[in-house]
């Protein structure tokens, strides 16, 4: 909620300015006695569902579960009552202020147990987002009903019987749940124990909890709290208050305005001032919960690390005994957050009736209260793959898996520390010392700081010494003194407390305002990271509509961030985790109000936050554009603190003070120790107008009215128009906030049919960004959206589609087994079809035919199978966990299209998805459940290889072969052949090939991406020629297949006389899957351009078609176009160089069409000549011009440039490589490409005395116009640095 105001409805001004909308009153109703807690019932109903039990045992035991001791088990509170009745903007929710004022329902108590009061807040979310708060004090009052003290008589004495007749069965079952609810301070003698667990209405005293709470509108909690305790300490004193209770009540209700932004506001309890205060329009918004408290619980480390989780939106669960906790480290973290507000599901509160919302497959932020002595391995959670679970009271955190880290964190934690060293704070949380002084922080320090700092001495005086003795640090201290021969007499701390009555007043107001300055300094550094982080996120957002109607319309077609640019400027330490959080709700949200911002007034926290980015700039002298990783501090700590001490020291408003009402004499009389019945008729209504605030609210809803009745009249009707906010507003949140109140089990059904049609959509547009991203440009010419994807943003939107896999698999699980649903799922489904293996042989989905070529040699065919996949996942050693074994079969099975046709298969068994899920899981929806199939379908029309890319050092099994052309060529061959496979991340090293056997099949580390295979044999014996069609070579784990041309012969004395060949390969399409691919076939960018090798123009029968000189030039023009294009991408999404140089239509093949274009008869002497025959006769013209001295201008130029022509051609004819002369040419104009000599060498060629001899008067090399545009188109790719694979010039040496 914003620190600008609450959100008032219209024709409410009055009460839209007041600082609290309700006071509340809970407890026990004395005519309906002692009830059994139906919610509490309704968690057994869906525990034993969950377990799989039958209802029915869950019924009958609920009401009266006699393991449990009476006075341990909960029962029903009501609201007794509360004022106003009613707020026509804010309507009061019996059910869920009922549920969260006493979570737990109704405990009692006798005199002999623990009963100091206890403080806790609570939030109630609206569907609208928007936020009240509840404060409640909890205390005991004594029971006075006669029924009620029978009625517990009665529960014991069954308990007891129901005990003793089975004492044999259960005896040790119920003295544990007995152990287990004693204080565990209070471990003494089985006898004190059976005394204490007990009720006997003769001796015993029975107490019950009230509890009294205050709404408001914003969070005030240290306000509202001092309220409370001065209401609970006027019932228990033993003077009656200075005024009736109603006085107080009325004037926080009616007459006690909210402070107006940046102003601090006096008002009065009942026996002193209390102060609170409200940033001004340009501070942080509002935020009351002590950051000193969430710190000292977790450490700065592991409230970074829970921050992190909640930007990126991953579930969030709080645990904890105590409420307060819960709350406080829940609005803790969700304060930081600024300028971003959490979207999803907010419950820091999570009543035990509404545990089957952590089924909820989304993202969310609960807390959970733990019962005593639960180990968190008892706790049963539905999913825990993206799960953050934090453990408050063992300052312990449980991450999930692949998680970012936050930019700079070293940094930013160490800014943090120094802040907290400021105020005095340990960094590493005061919670993290020995287990005694854990218990003893959580018994008795609360009792301390809760009674003593409010001056609310209690009657028995606590021995500080008693207290400490077990402490660590106290018992060095005494072995100190003990050495020194000094005496350590017990302290009476307690009776110093007493006198100082006055000062523990003043120290707890420096606390306070301490607490208050600590919070906002912890915040502005928080602050300070976002405003450096996204200092210019304006330049990238796109604007596109023209009026605000249209973009409301369009909005889920519309891209409204420029991520790709955005990503390309950051910093690379930063890009893991800004390339998720990026992705998130709340950053999408954020940038919609930034767009929303031309139309409406700006978003509160969006106008802070820009205003200081607007600081920065002004401030800073580095460009908006320039990035850079370095770690700036916060430099605003002290104006921060400052303008909160100035509020604090001086008021700018006091309210009213309570006064005397109207009241009837004689009701309402004062008891000490009971809480009065109030007078409601004074309660009811405020007074008529002396609110001096009253004017200036008036003023302000006039002013609302006149913008309310201007939008009507706008286009839209007002409805459509605010239809379409909130649709646009929670576009993608597939959740409203759950609601307390209605909690039957046909509530808990269509809750999760919602949940149901949220993973289905959330499933829709994540298949469509994949697609859109991945099709790239042909797609962004259909108007679908960015031109570009980083591999970066390419393995983000993998990783949360593998989130929602895992999020949609959990959905209604009937019993959890491991941290991953869909691994465990798999692992059930393998073991039962390799039961069925063992019975019977069973048949295979086979897939695509074997590979046949004219020869006849193939690929025999790489069965699909679902089971195959997951043992090749099982194999990688690597890795060491489900969610991680989930994640790589996810991938691999996305990088063969198999994925959906996988999980088809999965949900097939009928059978075991019954037995796995209850009946309103996702998976059990058959419709929704075919739907999601086909849009993961639709991601087979796009390459994929995130499974190849990420693991990079796992041991893949290839198989090869070589395919001949048998027409032509011997079918032996008697010389020893070999074979090299190189790819983007390595190569195999030569490998010799078993003579005769044209198939192999080999295990290397992972070469990603197949670029060449370098293919030969060593001549020897009588039949050492061979024509070689192609090479075929798969990856046996991915499946991905891919074809090396060749069509030339490997010889001495045939075709250019090469032994080795280094031939370019191309990725074969899948042969499943036609249809689809057929249907929506967009050349995925990966690919490389299909390599039909050229045969030599003079190699075989030269009947191919000549191509003209101006096909010729246009070739040049593509191949070189080609490669400056390759240059302007992004790393990471760049194909191969190798490809675009040696590849079919690459620069060699180009300029081999240039050379061979009129070149004279290609037979002189029935012997084939080559272009290469014309480079050397060219090196023997150069070499012998070399030696006459030709002094003129400019040749010496041209001389270094024959020199280093020379030096190559010779170094290439020197390599101790068999290659032949169209391999050695294919080298040449690589190495001059790399070094940038092409455009001097040309010339050259062109200008020998050979090209007369050896070319006719037409051809392209001797019209010197075609020369030099050559020689132009050349030279724009001299810009780039070109690194050549080396398998192309291995053994040159230049």
């Amino acid at each position: 909620m914003s620190g600008s105001g609450a959100a008032p409805g219209p024709g409410s001004s009055p009460a839209a300015c007041r600082f609290a909308h309700y006071f509340v009153l809970c407890g026990i109703d004395a005519d309906s006695g002692l009830e059994p807690d139906e919610l509490a019932v309704l968690y057994q109903w869906l525990e034993a569902d969950r377990h799989g039990k039958s209802q029915d045992a869950a019924n009958t035991t609920s009401g009266e579960n006699f393991d449990q001791s009476p006075l341990r088990r909960t029962f029903k509170s009501k609201v007794l009552a509360h004022y106003p009745q009613n707020i026509e903007w804010n309507p009061f929710d019996q059910d869920a202020v009922n549920m969260l004022c006493m979570p737990k329902g109704l405990s009692f108590r006798t005199q002999t147990d623990n009963r100091d009061p206890q403080f806790h807040s609570f939030i109630i979310t609206r569907e609208d987002g928007s936020r009240t708060y509840g404060f409640v004090l909890t205390f005991y009052e004594e029971v006075t009903s006669k029924p009620i003290c029978t009625a517990m008589q009665t529960l014991y004495q069954m308990h007891n019987a129901e005990r003793s007749s089975s004492v044999d069965a259960s005896s040790s079952c119920s003295m544990d749940s007995l152990a287990s609810s004693i204080d565990e301070g209070d471990t003494t003698s089985l006898l004190k124990l059976q005394r204490y667990n007990s009720y006997d209405i003769s001796r015993d005293t029975l107490y019950v909890s009230k509890s009294i709470c205050l709404i408001t509108p914003l969070p005030f909690m240290q306000a509202c709290k001092k309220f409370l305790i001065q209401l609970y300490m006027a019932v228990t004193s033993q003077q009656p208050p200075p005024l009736p209770l109603e006085s107080y009540i009325h004037n926080i209700l009616y007459e006690v305005p909210l402070p107006p932004p940046g102003r601090s506001l006096k008002f009065y309890g009942v026996y002193e001032p209390i102060i609170c205060q409200r940033p001004g329009p340009n501070e942080l918004p509002l935020s009351d919960y002590p950051l000193r408290e969430a710190l000292e619980l977790l450490g700065v480390e592991n409230l970074v690390q829970v921050f992190t989780c909640v930007l990126l939106e991953m579930q969030i669960l709080l645990y904890s005994q105590d409420y307060q906790r819960l709350m406080t480290v829940a609005e803790g973290i969700t304060t930081l957050l600024f300028p971003f507000q959490w979207q999803h599901v907010y419950v820091p509160i999570l009543p035990a009736s509404l545990l089957h919302f952590l089924d909820a497959p989304v993202p969310y932020l609960m807390g959970l209260q733990s019962k005593e002595g639960t180990d968190r391995s008892k706790l049963e959670l539905p999913q825990e793959a993206n799960l953050c679970f934090v453990d408050i009271d063992n300052h312990f955190i449980e991450l999930p898996e692949e998680f970012p880290q936050f930019p700079n964190k070293v940094d930013f934690i160490q800014e943090l520390s120094e802040v907290l060293f400021q105020f005095g704070i340990p960094p590493e949380g005061s919670l993290h010392g020995s287990e005694h002084a854990t218990k003893l922080k959580n018994l008795v320090m609360k009792d301390l700081v809760n009674d003593k700092k409010n001056g609310n001495v209690s009657a028995n005086n606590i021995s500080m010494y008693e207290l400490l003795r077990g402490n660590e640090t106290i018992a060095r201290l005494q072995a100190l003194a003990k050495r020194t021969g000094v005496t350590v007499e017990k302290m009476d701390l307690s009776a110093s407390l007493g006198d100082q009555g006055k000062d523990v007043q003043v120290q707890c107001e420096e606390a306070e305002l301490r607490d208050c300055q600590l919070n906002v300094q912890l915040r502005e550094v928080f602050a300070n990271r976002f405003t450096q982080m996204f200092a210019d996120y304006e330049a990238f957002v796109i604007q596109t509509a023209q009026d605000l109607d249209s973009w409301l319309t369009n909005r889920e077609q519309m891209q409204n961030f420029d991520k790709a640019s955005f990503l390309c400027d950051q910093p690379e330490p930063y890009l893991p985790f800004l390339s998720r959080f990026i992705e998130t709700q709340m950053f999408a949200t954020f940038i919609d109000n930034k767009i929303m911002s031309q139309w409406e007034e700006k978003d509160p926290l969006l106008r802070v936050f820009d205003s200081r980015i607007e600081k920065i700039r002004l401030y800073n002298v580095r460009a908006p554009t320039l990035r850079t990783s370095m770690y700036q501090k916060c430099s605003t700590l002290k104006e921060a603190a400052q303008s909160i001490e100035q509020r604090l020291m001086k008021m700018d408003h006091t309210a009213i003070h309570p006064h005397l009402l109207d009241m009837k004499i004689g009701q309402g009389k004062y008891e000490q120790g009971f809480f009065p019945k109030l007078q409601s008729d004074v309660l009811a209504t405020g007074p008529t107008n002396n609110n001096r605030w009253v004017s200036r609210s008036a003023a302000t809803q006039r002013r609302k009215d006149r913008l309310r009745q201007h939008s009507e009249h706008v286009a839209l009707d007002n409805d459509l128009r605010e239809k379409y906010m909130q649709e646009a507003r929670s576009l993608g949140k597939n959740l409203r906030q759950p609601k307390l109140s209605d909690l039957s089990p046909a509530v808990i059904a269509q809750t999760n049919w919602k949940f149901v049609e949220g993973l289905l959509k959330e499933c829709k547009m994540k298949t469509k960004r994949m697609l859109v991203e991945k099709m790239g440009h042909e797609a962004v010419e259909l108007g679908h959206g960015e031109a570009n994807i980083t591999g970066l943003e390419e393995n983000t939107l993998i990783a949360s589609l593998c989130d929602l896999l895992e999020r949609i698999w959990s959905h209604g699980l009937q019993v959890k087994q491991g941290k991953s649903a869909l691994w465990s799922h798999l692992i059930q489904f393998q073991d039962r079809e390799e039961k069925q293996e063992h019975l019977a042989e069973s048949p295979v989905a086979l897939g695509p035919e074997r590979r046949k070529s004219d020869s006849g040699v193939m690929l025999p065919t790489l069965r699909v199978s679902l089971i195959q996949d997951m043992r090749h996942i099982q194999n990688m050693s690597e890795i060491k966990t489900d969610v991680g074994r989930a994640r790589a079969w996810i991938r691999l099975s996305l990088e063969k299209k198999l994925l959906s046709q996988h999980l088809k298969q999965l949900l097939s068994n009928q059978p075991l998805t019954k037995k796995l899920y209850k009946r309103y899981a996702f998976l059990r929806c058959e419709e929704e459940r075919e739907q999601f199939l086909y849009h993961l379908l639709s991601l087979n029309a796009v390459d994929y290889f995130c499974f190849t890319s990420v693991f990079t050092t796992i041991m893949i099994p290839y198989r090869s072969v070589i395919i001949p052309i048998k027409k032509l060529s011997n079918a032996i061959i008697t010389s020893n052949p070999w074979i090299c496979v190189s790819g983007e991340l390595g190569d195999t090293g030569v490998m010799p090939i078993p003579k005769n056997l044209l198939e192999m099949t080999f295990e290397c580390q992972n070469l990603g991406k197949l670029t060449t295979v370098q293919i030969g044999h060593d001549n020897s014996g009588l039949l050492a020629k061979w024509l070689v069609d192609c090479v075929m070579v798969r990856n046996e784990i991915t499946g991905h297949t891919y074809r090396f041309p060749c069509g030339r012969w490997l010889g001495k004395g045939i075709d250019d006389g090469s032994l080795e060949r280094i031939l370019i390969g191309e990725l074969m399409a899948p042969a499943t899957d036609e249809d689809l691919v057929k249907q929506c076939r967009t050349p995925p960018q990966q690919k490389s351009p299909t390599t039909a090798r050229r045969l030599s123009i003079t190699s075989l029968t030269g009947k191919t078609p000549k191509p003209n000189a101006g096909q010729i030039q246009e070739g040049i023009g593509e191949a070189v176009n080609n490669i400056v294009k390759h240059f302007h991408k992004p790393e990471k999404e760049r194909g191969s160089l190798t490809v675009l140089l040696c590849g079919e239509n690459g620069l060699v093949a180009a300029l081999e069409q240039v050379f061979h274009h009129g070149f004279k008869s290609s037979r002189i002497f029935h012997k084939n000549v080559f272009i290469w025959d014309f480079i050397e006769r060219a090196v023997a013209y150069f070499e012998t011009t070399d030696q006459i001295l030709d002094n003129e201008d400019g040749v010496l130029i041209q001389k270094s440039s024959c020199k280093t022509f020379c030096r190559y051609v010779n170094a290439i004819n020197a390599a101790p490589r068999s290659i032949g002369k169209d391999g050695k040419f294919q080298i040449l104009v690589c190495l001059g490409t790399r070094d940038r000599l092409l455009p001097q060498w040309i010339p050259l060629l062109a200008e020998c005395p050979a090209i007369t001899r050896m070319y006719e008067e037409s051809a392209l090399l001797r019209d010197h116009m075609t020369v030099n545009s050559l020689i132009r188109i050349l030279q724009t790719i001299q810009d780039f640095t070109i690194v050549l694979e080396g398998s192309l010039i291995k053994g040159v040496d230049v």
